[in-house]
């Protein structure tokens, strides 16, 4: 469950990454912080399993909370861990590489609009 709990987390972020942007400018990243060289083709993948991310996330949440017993909810928070993992790995990262990466982008203004860039051309 606590997978599930951190991949969801971090799905909702990039979810209102979007809208926080829309209504409020970044500032600039302070002089002691280094910008972040992450590769683009990381980026792309982390914006690829960021979709396929909310796409598990909205089939997901349905499920669980129409299930009337605690077994069952058990067994889809289970399978949507499972199904969570295979969206980010399927993209070629580890669970501790995406992870790391939504780090950076929570903290990086300049790394988290390439993740949305990239994520609104998908």
């Amino acid at each position: 469950m606590r997978l599930w709990a951190q991949l969801l987390t971090a799905a909702i972020l990039a979810a209102a990454v979007p809208v926080a942007n829309a209504q409020v400018q970044s500032p600039a990243p302070s002089p002691s912080q280094p910008p972040q060289n992450i590769p683009d083709q990381k980026l792309d993948a982390t914006a690829a399993a960021l979709n396929k991310i909310a796409d598990v996330k909205k089939s997901y949440t349905q499920q669980i909370e129409a299930s009337a017993n605690d077994t069952d909810k058990q067994r889809l928070v289970d399978e949507a861990n499972k199904e969570l993992v295979k969206a980010v790995t399927d993209q070629g990262l580890s669970v501790e590489e995406y992870t790391s990466i939504m780090v950076v982008a929570q903290n990086d203004a300049g790394v988290r609009q390439k993740i949305i860039q990239r994520m609104q051309n998908k």
